[in-house]
């Protein structure tokens, strides 16, 4: 593969990362369910609200 096409290819993996993220949270908030995350090397819950805000 040329740099070219495995910069092309990790593009195209970010983006599948980042729309997947994008639906996990919306599939959350529309559950009404928490989401857990690490944050700073603390477990940390989120609620809908707060999912919300970060959304903003």
């Amino acid at each position: 593969m040329s740099e070219f096409e495995i910069r092309e290819l990790q593009e195209r993996i970010d983006a599948g990362i980042l729309l997947a993220q994008r639906r996990l949270i919306e599939r959350t908030r529309r559950d009404n369910g928490d989401l857990v995350v690490v944050r700073d090397g603390e477990v940390v819950r989120l609620t809908p609200d707060e999912l919300a805000l970060a959304r903003e």
